[in-house]
């Protein structure tokens, strides 16, 4: 089993001017111990249920890039893109970017978006979810040609691309994998069955919703004809190393769990992260174990 950790929050000790320097560091601890994935969220204003919207929010792709510079073997990516934050062609740029600078270290991570109020905020039109779910699967088509080497136009009820000419081509071959982020049984997870190397689900609706989410995303893999096995199955959740709270042992034997229940990549968060101990611990006292699960 993969272990990966998500950094959703900037609001440190010693405020904006600290930032950079902490991020760095917990960067190069998280890739030193062993954590397989770093991610950030690609929000332009704080979410609800981490925090206000007026804390500290760093651009997705930038923030990757300069831990790229950081770590030597952590994959990189966004837990996820939202489609209608930016063309399709120039978000394929982006993580065609990272993947090069990042020597073939990156993800494209991707959804339909759900945060209305900063899309507002800063201009960034929001449409209904047919349309938003019709631009991702067209977001997708343009992925993959894009990284096919195909030179071609790309003519869509959205997008239209004149000549998809991408250069450089990404390292991770034969793409950087594709990972959708959310458990809508209809749309979502069909998506995922027929574009995606990666599923991305949250962990906190319990281990018989878990079960049933990957069930449904296995017949939709059977009607079109796709090996379920191809697809990375990885799930999101917030954990707490520290007295009084979660122990190493107990989480390795929360990933025990997942990984009985069909998970192959668990990626956590930590609100306590910036203090880099608990990655420490984790790294000495429960990765060794998870990654031999």
């Amino acid at each position: 089993m993969k272990i990966g950790l998500q950094i959703p929050s900037f609001t440190w000790q010693g405020g904006e001017a600290m930032i950079g320097r902490r991020l760095a560091e917990i960067a190069q601890t998280a890739d030193g111990v062993g954590f397989d994935s770093i991610w950030v969220m690609d929000h332009f204003f704080q979410i609800r249920g981490v925090g206000q919207p007026e804390e500290p929010m760093l651009e997705g792709y930038s923030a990757l890039n300069f831990i790229a510079a950081h770590t030597l073997k952590a994959r990189l990516g966004t837990l996820v893109t939202g489609v209608i934050y930016r063309h399709p062609g120039m978000l394929v740029k982006s993580v065609t970017t990272l993947d090069v600078l990042s020597a073939g270290r990156a993800y494209l991570g991707i959804g339909a978006a759900w945060n209305e109020q900063e899309s507002r905020g800063l201009g960034i039109p929001f449409p209904p979810i047919k349309e938003r779910f019709e631009r991702l699967e067209e977001a997708l088509q343009i992925a993959r040609q894009m990284w096919s080497g195909k030179v071609e136009q790309f003519t869509g009820k959205y997008y239209q691309l004149e000549r998809t000419l991408n250069s450089p081509q990404p390292l991770s071959r034969p793409h950087p994998p594709i990972l959708i982020g959310g458990g809508g049984e209809r749309k979502t997870l069909r998506l995922v069955a027929k574009y995606a190397d990666a599923c991305n689900l949250f962990l906190r609706l319990g281990e018989e919703a878990m079960r049933h989410k990957l069930d449904v995303l296995k017949r939709h893999c059977d009607q079109i004809g796709r090996s379920y096995e191809e697809i990375e199955k990885t799930g999101l959740d917030t954990i707490q190393i520290a007295p009084g709270s979660m122990t190493p042992f107990q989480l390795v034997e929360k990933c025990r769990g997942l990984s009985e229940n069909g998970f192959q990549h668990v990626i956590f968060n930590m609100p306590n992260v910036s203090e880099i101990e608990p990655l420490e611990i984790i790294g000495r006292e429960a990765i060794p174990e998870i990654k031999a699960l």
